[in-house]
């Protein structure tokens, strides 16, 4: 179904290292200051560890290092790369260089290869793996790494560029494979840890919190996905795409997709019940099937109200203005016209155009919704009967 595009850039991801330096600088000065209270006798009463120059440490392990032992080996590098038309620079083709030339271009090559590098995660023993679909979409090779140092050829099951899930297959025998978790109980506040390998620094762990949770694709600024993602401040660069979201229980709970550029601890992964259910149909048929309705739209306020042009006899003070219908859709097929105002789906009131795209995602191919549209001051009711998004280009 398709949104209303917005204003700011598509995110991309990005890295920096500023102030790393400065948080060493404090560790260490707050180690020295430990050590020094100890030396007073302000510490708790000393213990074999202290007296051996150690500071006391409650045990060997906490709940982050035990998650990377348990899910650590079933994080993957994927490593892929495609070839892509070199295109001639304008020069070649301009008249005033070519009275200066030979008549021929330089001899170069007609493609180029492009590569990249992201992350994943082992499902089960049969070498299932889950990524991103932009990690691996269009790749002519696909090399899956594992912890243990094993390299594999990977075949490409399936990539859906609507939700940015893809999955991988490798044979290999005594793969590892993480525990999913139920991404739909998660809430803000609980711990977030990340496993990728940022920049080619593989095997990295970052740990933060769940910063919310149902944030929509519009609102995160790529709204030709079909999503509600997980914000997380747990670090994610580069290289992270397609990596694990973890909770402190050791399950995943997410797949790490993206940061905004310019902004600090505003990461973004796919629930692990969206990514799990989006696997499944690309490992039993290769594809997914969307519903969608077809139409551009925004959510009526006064101030949109304000500025619509004068062909828009808007009379409704709420709900979701058609903007234009898309040829061959099933709002098409329904009669839906641009200027008419969505007002309910399925009885359910709809104000802004992220509820209505949630309540059509919610349904299934075929399945006819109930829409009470308000056209000009007159109160209709429409059957649309829910279709397939046409296939895009990955």
């Amino acid at each position: 179904m398709n949104v209303q595009k917005n204003k700011f850039p598509k995110p991309v991801l990005y890295s920096t290292i500023f102030l790393l330096g400065a948080s060493v600088a404090f560790g260490g000065k707050q180690l020295l200051t430990q050590n020094k209270a100890i030396a007073q006798g302000l510490a708790p009463q000393a213990t074999e560890s202290t007296l051996a120059g150690k500071l006391p440490i409650a045990s060997d392990s906490n709940f982050v290092t035990e998650t990377v032992q348990k899910d650590g080996g079933a994080v993957v590098r994927i490593d892929s790369s495609r070839s892509v038309a070199r295109e001639t620079p304008d020069t070649y083709n301009d008249p005033f260089f070519n009275q200066f030339s030979d008549g021929e271009t330089p001899n170069q090559p007609r493609q180029r290869v492009v590569q990249g590098t992201g992350s994943g995660f082992i499902l089960n023993a049969n070498g299932e793996i889950l990524t991103n679909a932009h990690v691996v979409s269009g790749a002519d090779k696909v090399t899956v790494t594992l912890k243990d140092g094993r390299s594999f050829q990977g075949k490409v099951l399936g990539a859906d560029s609507v939700t940015d899930v893809a999955v991988v297959k490798i044979d290999a025998p005594d793969l590892p494979s993480v525990s999913l978790g139920d991404s739909d109980r998660i809430q803000p506040g609980e711990w977030a840890i990340a496993i990728g390998n940022p920049l080619g620094l593989d095997s990295t762990v970052t740990v933060g919190i769940i910063s919310a949770t149902g944030r929509s694709s519009s609102q995160v600024g790529i709204p030709d996905q079909q999503v509600r993602f997980i914000q997380t401040d747990a670090a994610i660069n580069p290289g992270n795409s397609g990596g694990p979201l973890l909770n402190q229980r050791g399950e995943v709970i997410g797949m790490n997709t993206a940061i905004i550029k310019g902004a600090q601890g505003l990461g973004f992964a796919i629930p692990i019940n969206k990514a799990k259910s989006i696997a499944q149909q690309l490992i039993s048929q290769g594809k997914v099937d969307h519903p969608y309705l077809g139409v551009q739209m925004v959510g009526l306020t006064p101030e949109v109200k304000q500025n619509l042009p004068a062909k828009f006899r808007v009379s409704s003070d709420q709900g979701v203005l058609v903007v234009a219908v898309q040829n061959n859709s099933p709002a098409a097929a329904a009669g839906l016209k641009a200027g008419d105002v969505i007002v309910k789906l399925n009885d359910k009131a709809v104000d802004k155009p992220d509820n209505l795209q949630q309540l059509v995602q919610s349904t299934n191919v075929g399945d006819k919704l109930q829409l009470e549209i308000d056209r000009s001051g007159q109160a209709l009711k429409v059957t649309v009967q829910i279709g397939a998004l046409p296939n895009r280009a990955g």
